[in-house]
């Protein structure tokens, strides 16, 4: 099955991007029964699309074109908007609703802009600080999600994955976007070709690290994570940011749920040289897979197909350092600076 991208549209939430974790501005067309969400714009590898929007072939093969971000969606905005003013109608500031919903201020301010989309939590919170009229309740489940800054080709695996009963990873080019420190991942933002505008940049931040919640958030869900030992050593920064990164990923997979494995230099070639590869399981008990390549990336449901990329991902974890072995090496790496 192919995900391949056609047109676009947007969200808001905090999980907006992609990865270089993520995204492009399209909407995605998949086979066998899934159907891509609209919006966005960066994939695994923090690539973004610009331009006017463009349809595929009937058959969703067509190439993806350029699209530029689209505007926050109107759902969210309507929603943002109902809910400011309901804010106000009970007579609260920003600061005093946020307090009361157990919310940042800025988050608040995000919700009602209709930049980001609020969590069930926040709804809840929100129809009970503004008098129970059920009406934030009820039309919450109306507001569409464009995951901005996400891809059109990663969006609808963007969504699969937070579902996701187990989620394995292997990635050969840069840091996963699940365990990416912030100042990474602007490096990876501010090399991006064409450029990220200044104004959009703190927005992908946000939602990078937004979307990394999920490994802690989801503690009985395994998350494995196989990493080339060169993706590490490569430099990004100052000697303090490549301390910051070591200790962002050391941190991030320390609990029993996540693990990851590193394949050292010496190991030589392996199954997996193809290209990064994602595999998860959903809560029905079916295996996907994800792959991605410049400007474009397949969300695969073919049995025969997933099955063969799950016995490459498994070849490779026998042939990469333990998890142990790994923080070591991890350890050495971050010391050598």
């Amino acid at each position: 099955m192919t995900f391949s991208g056609m047109s676009m549209d947007d969200e808001g939430e905090g999980f907006e991007e992609g990865t270089a974790g993520d995204g492009g501005s399209e909407r995605g067309a998949v086979d066998d029964g899934f159907e891509g969400d609209d919006g966005g714009f960066e994939g695994d590898d923090g690539g973004f699309l610009y331009g006017d929007d463009e349809e595929g072939d009937e058959d969703g093969s067509g190439d993806c074109e350029p699209a530029r971000e689209p505007d926050p969606s109107d759902s969210l905005r309507t929603w943002g908007a109902v809910s400011r003013a309901l804010r106000e109608h009970a007579g609260y500031s920003r600061a005093e609703f946020a307090e009361l919903v157990r919310f940042s201020k800025h988050t608040v301010e995000s919700v009602e802009l209709g930049r980001r989309m609020a969590d069930e939590a926040y709804v809840e919170r929100a129809e009970e600080v503004s008098g129970n009229t059920g009406a934030l309740r009820a039309s919450e489940k109306f507001v569409t999600r464009g995951d901005v800054g996400l891809a059109a080709w990663f969006r609808e695996w963007a969504r699969l994955e937070r579902k996701a009963v187990s989620l394995c990873t292997y990635e050969c080019r840069l840091v996963p976007g699940l365990l990416q420190s912030a100042e990474y991942a602007r490096a990876v933002f501010e090399g991006t070709v064409p450029l990220v505008p200044d104004g959009r940049l703190q927005s992908y931040m946000e939602s990078r690290m937004e979307r990394q919640r999920m490994l802690s958030a989801r503690p009985t869900t395994p998350y494995g994570f196989i990493v080339e030992e060169h993706v590490f050593r490569r430099r990004f920064g100052d000697a303090e940011q490549m301390r910051g990164m070591f200790d962002h990923v050391l941190e991030l997979t320390a609990p029993r749920n996540v693990s990851l494995q590193i394949v050292p230099l010496e190991a030589g070639l392996h199954a997996c040289l193809d290209g990064p590869l994602q595999i998860l399981e959903t809560p029905k008990g079916q295996w996907l897979a994800y792959s991605e390549g410049q400007q474009n990336g397949r969300l695969i449901s073919r049995a025969k197909e997933v099955r063969l990329l799950r016995q490459r991902y498994d070849t490779l974890r026998s042939q990469a350092l333990n998890t142990k072995d790994s923080r070591r090496l991890l350890e050495r790496l971050r010391g050598e600076l």
